[in-house]
């Protein structure tokens, strides 16, 4: 039987040898690319409901729907998080991260019932996220509205 006591220099090279190399520069321009591409995916749509004669408002608000449901549809089916996978923060900066971070929890937990699956759980990736973006915005309207702007 092999000695699994080892140091923590022993077990640092042991994981080293093991570990894949990291890849910066390829997880950048995988980023770059999906998110370059979601936004020309975006842009194409706004431009599409625009030739419908909508207007730009509009066009714009449902090209962001239209992103929100393609991202869903696509962490429905299995395949946003291969997605994720490949590009890294590309697929999770845009508005498409922000579906699949409130699709993924309720695809998760839905057998656990209504209350104590998706009503209890619904939230927990996006839910940090919504509460510090509400509570900095108010701090900084407070900020402005005692300091002036």
């Amino acid at each position: 039987m092999k000695n699994i006591n080892k140091t923590s220099d022993q077990y640092k090279k042991i994981v080293s040898k093991k570990q894949p190399p990291i890849t910066k520069a390829r997880n950048i321009i995988n980023a770059f690319l999906v998110g370059g591409l979601t936004c020309i995916i975006g842009q194409g749509l706004w431009e599409l409901y625009i030739l419908l004669n909508l207007s730009k408002d509009n066009a714009g608000t449902l090209s962001t729907l239209t992103l929100i449901f393609l991202a869903s549809l696509l962490t429905g089916l299995g395949y946003y998080d291969e997605l994720g996978q490949f590009a890294g923060a590309g697929s999770i900066v845009p508005v498409t991260g922000f579906a699949n971070a409130m699709v993924a929890p309720a695809l998760e937990y839905k057998q656990e019932g209504l209350i104590m699956g998706l009503g209890a759980n619904l939230f927990s990736v996006a839910g940090p996220v919504l509460t510090y973006g509400m509570v900095s915005a108010f701090v900084i309207g407070v900020l402005i509205e005692v300091f002036g702007g």
